[in-house]
């Protein structure tokens, strides 16, 4: 049976999103501020959940699973780790271990393959947050070896500077928290597609509609505005997916939630396709 991370050696990481005080997890059941009593209970599947209330995010376990499958058994996104993992400034001091955190990290699989790299002999600490549920719970089942979060990026229940590195990978940014958790010299990482990611999907799906078009331009011109020293990498390459690795493709993508039912049928009908991943990675140092 896989372990479960134990949430106690990681307390001293962590605050209490709702008064900001310090934690304690000597139950290992829960982990409880030490101001006012806050407490938040560890599930049988070791993520926490820091949200006191429900959020509805319009992501399901349908398309975590779908994006686990295209992820993990289709390596989908393989080229773009090794590309994330080559570009981390790992710590030069010496230490064998280095924090990532991953901001909007879904069911988990960016974050899992960038803690599988080796940094110059240095082993990656995750923990991955994310306001689905669902997401955190696949995330949890799948992988042991990470901390596993449901909560919120504009309240991230960590203390400040705790990480060496930040990932915002395809998911919305809140620079200010990630100033804040980042040390001096940690690095932002932010995953934003360019005109030609998934072109083979919008040219098909929708024939003669603005979304046939994309551009980045604003989350980019966002970034720059935000953060110093930055600087960007552009990454494309093309995968050929079978049959069953298009429908999780179509599962998992919003392109398809709206596109015409006709030509979602008619693409779920191929024996396979030619897709393009098209990305700037944008690196920022604090």
């Amino acid at each position: 049976m896989k372990r479960i991370v134990d949430f106690s050696q990681f307390a001293p990481m962590f605050r209490c999103p709702l008064c900001g005080s310090s934690m304690d997890a000597n139950s290992g059941r829960s982990l409880i501020c030490t101001e006012r009593g806050h407490t938040f209970d560890r599930s049988r599947h070791g993520y926490v959940n820091f949200l006191t209330k429900p959020v509805k995010t319009g992501y399901d376990a349908v398309l975590f699973e779908a994006r686990s499958r295209l992820i993990g058994e289709c390596q989908f996104f393989e080229p773009l780790h090794h590309a994330i993992a080559n570009l981390i400034s790992y710590p030069k001091s010496g230490q064998e271990a280095f924090t990532i955190l991953d901001s909007g990290c879904g069911e988990g699989s960016h974050l899992n393959a960038l803690c599988g790299f080796d940094y110059a002999g240095r082993t990656a600490t995750g923990a991955g947050i994310d306001l689905s549920k669902d997401g955190i719970v696949k995330a949890s089942r799948t992988f042991k070896d990470q901390m596993w979060a449901v909560a919120d990026v504009a309240r991230a229940p960590f203390h400040d500077r705790q990480f060496d590195v930040v990932l915002s990978i395809f998911s919305p940014s809140n620079y200010a928290e990630f100033h804040r958790l980042l040390k001096d010299d940690g690095m932002l990482i932010k995953v934003v597609p360019r005109k030609d990611y998934l072109i083979e999907l919008r040219q098909f799906l929708y024939t003669d509609s603005p979304r046939r078009t994309y551009s980045n331009m604003a989350a980019v011109e966002r970034f720059t505005a935000n953060v110093e020293h930055s600087h960007h990498v552009r990454l494309r390459y093309v995968k050929t997916l079978d049959r069953q690795a298009i429908h999780w493709l179509l599962q998992m993508t919003p392109l398809a939630w709206s596109a015409p039912e006709d030509r979602v049928r008619l693409l779920k009908e191929m024996k396979s396709a030619d897709i393009t991943v098209d990305v700037d990675i944008l690196i920022g140092m604090k």
